[in-house]
Protein backbone atom coordinates (compact mmCIF):
# COMPACT_ATOMS: atom_id res chain seq x y z
CA UNK A 1 0.00 0.00 0.00
CA UNK A 2 1.45 3.51 -0.99
CA UNK A 3 0.77 6.99 0.65
CA UNK A 4 -1.61 7.49 -2.50
CA UNK A 5 -3.92 4.96 -1.07
CA UNK A 6 -3.57 5.25 2.35
CA UNK A 7 -4.52 8.66 1.73
CA UNK A 8 -7.51 7.77 -0.03
CA UNK A 9 -8.59 5.45 2.81
CA UNK A 10 -8.47 7.95 5.18
CA UNK A 11 -10.18 10.55 3.25
CA UNK A 12 -13.13 8.27 2.94
CA UNK A 13 -12.96 7.47 6.56
CA UNK A 14 -13.41 11.27 7.07
CA UNK A 15 -15.85 11.63 4.86
CA UNK A 16 -18.20 9.21 6.25
CA UNK A 17 -17.98 6.44 2.97
CA UNK A 18 -16.05 4.27 4.58
CA UNK A 19 -16.72 2.58 7.98
CA UNK A 20 -13.42 2.89 10.57
CA UNK A 21 -13.95 -1.19 10.58
CA UNK A 22 -13.26 -1.69 6.80
CA UNK A 23 -10.50 0.68 7.13
CA UNK A 24 -8.92 -1.35 9.62
CA UNK A 25 -9.93 -4.27 8.16
CA UNK A 26 -7.33 -2.88 5.26
CA UNK A 27 -4.79 -1.64 7.51
CA UNK A 28 -4.27 -4.92 9.57
CA UNK A 29 -2.02 -6.29 7.52
CA UNK A 30 0.88 -3.46 7.80
CA UNK A 31 3.77 -3.20 8.26
CA UNK A 32 3.57 -7.30 7.07
CA UNK A 33 1.64 -10.16 6.88
CA UNK A 34 2.68 -13.58 7.84
CA UNK A 35 1.78 -15.93 5.56
CA UNK A 36 4.36 -18.55 7.27
CA UNK A 37 6.80 -19.10 4.51
CA UNK A 38 6.97 -15.75 3.79
CA UNK A 39 6.46 -12.28 5.55
CA UNK A 40 4.81 -9.89 2.81
CA UNK A 41 6.13 -6.27 3.42
CA UNK A 42 3.23 -4.32 2.30
CA UNK A 43 4.80 -1.31 4.08
CA UNK A 44 7.75 -1.32 2.54
CA UNK A 45 6.99 1.31 -0.96
CA UNK A 46 5.21 3.85 2.13
CA UNK A 47 8.75 3.55 3.65
CA UNK A 48 11.28 4.06 1.02
CA UNK A 49 9.29 4.14 -2.23
CA UNK A 50 10.16 1.10 -3.89
CA UNK A 51 7.55 -1.58 -3.04
CA UNK A 52 8.96 -5.39 -2.19
CA UNK A 53 9.93 -7.56 -5.29
CA UNK A 54 9.59 -11.58 -5.49
CA UNK A 55 13.20 -13.23 -6.09
CA UNK A 56 12.02 -16.20 -8.03
CA UNK A 57 15.05 -18.25 -7.69
CA UNK A 58 15.17 -21.23 -4.73
CA UNK A 59 11.12 -20.36 -3.93
CA UNK A 60 8.74 -23.56 -5.09
CA UNK A 61 5.93 -22.38 -7.06
CA UNK A 62 3.42 -22.76 -4.26
CA UNK A 63 5.36 -20.47 -2.62
CA UNK A 64 5.63 -17.98 -5.15
CA UNK A 65 1.86 -17.94 -5.77
CA UNK A 66 0.78 -17.05 -2.23
CA UNK A 67 2.73 -14.68 -1.90
CA UNK A 68 2.04 -13.21 -5.35
CA UNK A 69 -1.50 -13.43 -4.23
CA UNK A 70 -1.12 -11.47 -1.27
CA UNK A 71 0.68 -8.81 -2.99
CA UNK A 72 -2.36 -8.76 -5.90
CA UNK A 73 -4.99 -8.09 -2.59
CA UNK A 74 -3.08 -5.43 -0.98
CA UNK A 75 -1.50 -3.39 -3.63
CA UNK A 76 -2.68 -4.78 -7.29
CA UNK A 77 0.86 -4.62 -8.41
CA UNK A 78 4.07 -7.04 -8.61
CA UNK A 79 7.18 -7.20 -10.32
CA UNK A 80 9.20 -11.01 -9.64
CA UNK A 81 12.69 -11.60 -10.95
CA UNK A 82 14.33 -14.36 -12.23
CA UNK A 83 11.40 -16.34 -13.15
CA UNK A 84 10.64 -19.26 -15.60
CA UNK A 85 7.81 -19.85 -18.02
CA UNK A 86 5.90 -21.94 -15.95
CA UNK A 87 5.96 -18.97 -12.84
CA UNK A 88 4.75 -16.91 -15.31
CA UNK A 89 1.56 -19.38 -16.44
CA UNK A 90 0.95 -19.51 -12.56
CA UNK A 91 1.10 -15.64 -12.28
CA UNK A 92 -1.30 -15.74 -14.82
CA UNK A 93 -3.71 -17.70 -13.43
CA UNK A 94 -3.60 -15.93 -9.43
CA UNK A 95 -3.86 -12.01 -11.35
CA UNK A 96 -6.98 -13.16 -13.47
CA UNK A 97 -9.21 -13.29 -10.75
CA UNK A 98 -7.96 -9.77 -9.87
CA UNK A 99 -8.48 -8.58 -13.64
CA UNK A 100 -4.69 -7.58 -14.21
CA UNK A 101 -2.71 -8.32 -16.85
CA UNK A 102 0.68 -9.96 -16.52
CA UNK A 103 3.72 -8.80 -18.80
CA UNK A 104 6.67 -11.60 -18.96
CA UNK A 105 9.70 -10.21 -20.14
CA UNK A 106 11.39 -13.79 -21.55
CA UNK A 107 14.61 -12.96 -21.82
CA UNK A 108 15.39 -11.84 -18.16
CA UNK A 109 12.74 -13.88 -16.77
CA UNK A 110 11.31 -10.59 -15.27
CA UNK A 111 7.24 -10.42 -14.71
CA UNK A 112 5.62 -7.34 -14.14
CA UNK A 113 2.21 -6.78 -12.50
CA UNK A 114 0.05 -3.54 -12.45
CA UNK A 115 3.36 -1.11 -12.77
CA UNK A 116 3.45 3.00 -12.94
CA UNK A 117 1.04 4.30 -15.20
CA UNK A 118 2.81 7.21 -15.85
CA UNK A 119 6.89 7.28 -17.18
CA UNK A 120 9.10 10.35 -16.01
CA UNK A 121 12.23 11.31 -16.75
CA UNK A 122 14.96 9.22 -18.70
CA UNK A 123 17.08 5.92 -17.91
CA UNK A 124 19.40 5.10 -20.76
CA UNK A 125 20.78 1.77 -20.84
CA UNK A 126 23.70 0.45 -22.68
CA UNK A 127 24.44 -3.08 -23.17
CA UNK A 128 27.50 -4.14 -24.48
CA UNK A 129 26.88 -7.15 -26.12
CA UNK A 130 23.98 -9.55 -26.81
CA UNK A 131 24.61 -12.05 -24.78
CA UNK A 132 24.33 -9.30 -21.96
CA UNK A 133 20.82 -8.57 -22.74
CA UNK A 134 19.10 -10.82 -19.91
CA UNK A 135 21.00 -8.63 -17.59
CA UNK A 136 19.73 -5.48 -19.17
CA UNK A 137 16.62 -6.02 -19.91
CA UNK A 138 15.82 -7.12 -16.08
CA UNK A 139 17.02 -3.51 -15.55
CA UNK A 140 14.58 -1.80 -18.21
CA UNK A 141 11.80 -4.13 -16.78
CA UNK A 142 12.50 -2.62 -13.23
CA UNK A 143 12.58 0.93 -13.88
CA UNK A 144 9.86 1.00 -16.34
CA UNK A 145 7.88 -0.95 -13.15
CA UNK A 146 8.95 1.68 -10.68
CA UNK A 147 7.92 4.75 -12.98
CA UNK A 148 11.00 5.72 -15.50
CA UNK A 149 11.03 6.14 -18.84
CA UNK A 150 13.57 3.99 -20.57
CA UNK A 151 15.51 4.27 -23.35
CA UNK A 152 17.89 0.99 -24.54
CA UNK A 153 21.33 0.82 -26.74
CA UNK A 154 22.10 -2.98 -27.84
CA UNK A 155 25.61 -4.01 -29.22
CA UNK A 156 28.01 -1.21 -28.58
CA UNK A 157 30.75 -2.66 -26.59
CA UNK A 158 34.37 -1.75 -26.97
CA UNK A 159 35.25 -4.02 -29.77
CA UNK A 160 33.54 -1.78 -32.21
CA UNK A 161 33.50 1.68 -30.39
CA UNK A 162 32.07 3.40 -33.68
CA UNK A 163 28.51 1.96 -32.57
CA UNK A 164 28.24 3.96 -29.53
CA UNK A 165 28.61 7.30 -31.69
CA UNK A 166 25.38 6.50 -32.71
CA UNK A 167 23.80 6.57 -28.71
CA UNK A 168 25.28 9.74 -27.62
CA UNK A 169 21.96 12.04 -28.37
CA UNK A 170 20.38 9.22 -25.79
CA UNK A 171 23.71 9.63 -23.61
CA UNK A 172 23.06 13.50 -23.41
CA UNK A 173 19.33 13.45 -22.85
CA UNK A 174 19.14 10.68 -20.44
CA UNK A 175 19.61 11.63 -16.09
CA UNK A 176 20.86 8.70 -15.40
CA UNK A 177 22.71 5.76 -17.23
CA UNK A 178 23.07 1.69 -16.77
CA UNK A 179 26.13 0.03 -18.81
CA UNK A 180 26.00 -3.51 -18.82
CA UNK A 181 29.08 -5.04 -19.59
CA UNK A 182 30.88 -8.87 -19.79
CA UNK A 183 34.04 -10.19 -20.94
CA UNK A 184 36.69 -7.62 -19.19
CA UNK A 185 34.00 -4.94 -18.44
CA UNK A 186 35.54 -1.93 -20.19
CA UNK A 187 32.40 -0.53 -21.43
CA UNK A 188 31.02 1.74 -18.15
CA UNK A 189 34.59 3.41 -18.71
CA UNK A 190 34.55 4.10 -22.11
CA UNK A 191 31.07 5.78 -21.48
CA UNK A 192 32.57 7.07 -18.50
CA UNK A 193 34.61 9.59 -20.59
CA UNK A 194 32.06 10.86 -22.05
CA UNK A 195 29.28 11.92 -20.19
CA UNK A 196 29.02 13.98 -16.73
CA UNK A 197 26.44 11.66 -15.94
CA UNK A 198 25.60 9.18 -13.33
CA UNK A 199 26.63 5.95 -14.53
CA UNK A 200 25.03 2.41 -12.86
CA UNK A 201 27.58 -0.51 -14.04
CA UNK A 202 26.79 -3.58 -14.00
CA UNK A 203 28.94 -6.34 -14.33
CA UNK A 204 27.89 -9.60 -16.24
CA UNK A 205 28.68 -13.05 -16.22
CA UNK A 206 29.25 -13.51 -20.07
CA UNK A 207 32.33 -14.53 -21.08
CA UNK A 208 35.03 -17.94 -21.48
CA UNK A 209 37.31 -19.08 -18.53
CA UNK A 210 39.04 -16.19 -16.71
CA UNK A 211 36.31 -14.21 -16.98
CA UNK A 212 35.45 -15.86 -13.77
CA UNK A 213 31.35 -16.08 -13.84
CA UNK A 214 32.05 -11.56 -13.82
CA UNK A 215 34.11 -11.63 -11.78
CA UNK A 216 37.34 -10.16 -13.91
CA UNK A 217 34.17 -7.56 -15.64
CA UNK A 218 32.99 -6.75 -11.96
CA UNK A 219 36.84 -6.09 -10.95
CA UNK A 220 37.31 -4.31 -13.86
CA UNK A 221 34.17 -1.79 -13.20
CA UNK A 222 35.51 -1.46 -9.63
CA UNK A 223 39.20 -0.30 -10.77
CA UNK A 224 38.06 2.01 -13.56
CA UNK A 225 39.81 4.93 -13.36
CA UNK A 226 36.52 7.02 -14.36
CA UNK A 227 35.77 8.50 -11.16
CA UNK A 228 31.99 8.42 -9.82
CA UNK A 229 30.94 5.19 -11.43
CA UNK A 230 28.36 2.94 -9.29
CA UNK A 231 28.90 -1.33 -9.25
CA UNK A 232 26.13 -2.95 -8.70
CA UNK A 233 26.44 -6.96 -8.04
CA UNK A 234 27.06 -9.50 -10.91
CA UNK A 235 24.45 -10.14 -12.66
CA UNK A 236 22.26 -7.98 -10.86
CA UNK A 237 20.11 -5.40 -13.27
CA UNK A 238 17.08 -5.59 -10.97
CA UNK A 239 19.70 -3.25 -8.31
CA UNK A 240 20.40 -1.03 -11.32
CA UNK A 241 17.35 -0.41 -12.10
CA UNK A 242 16.18 0.36 -8.59
CA UNK A 243 18.92 2.94 -8.20
CA UNK A 244 18.69 4.03 -11.85
CA UNK A 245 14.68 5.01 -10.99
CA UNK A 246 15.58 6.92 -7.72
CA UNK A 247 18.39 9.20 -9.22
CA UNK A 248 15.99 9.53 -12.20
CA UNK A 249 13.00 10.62 -9.85
CA UNK A 250 15.33 12.90 -8.65
CA UNK A 251 14.99 14.75 -11.73
CA UNK A 252 10.95 15.17 -11.88
CA UNK A 253 9.91 14.48 -8.17
CA UNK A 254 7.54 17.29 -6.73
Amino acid sequence: MDNAKIKKLLKSVQDGNMPVKDAMEKLKHLPYEDLGIARVDHHRELRHGIPEVVFAAGKSRKDIKLIADSMMKHSGKLLITKADYDIYKDTEKVCKKYKKKVTFYERSGVIAVGGARKLEGLVAILCAGTSDLPIAEEAVATATFLGSRVESVSDVGVAGLHRLMNAKSIIAEAGVLIVTAGMEGALPSVVGGMTDKPIIAVPTSVGYGTSFGGITALFGMLNSCVPGIAVMNIDNGFGAGVLAHKINRLTFKN
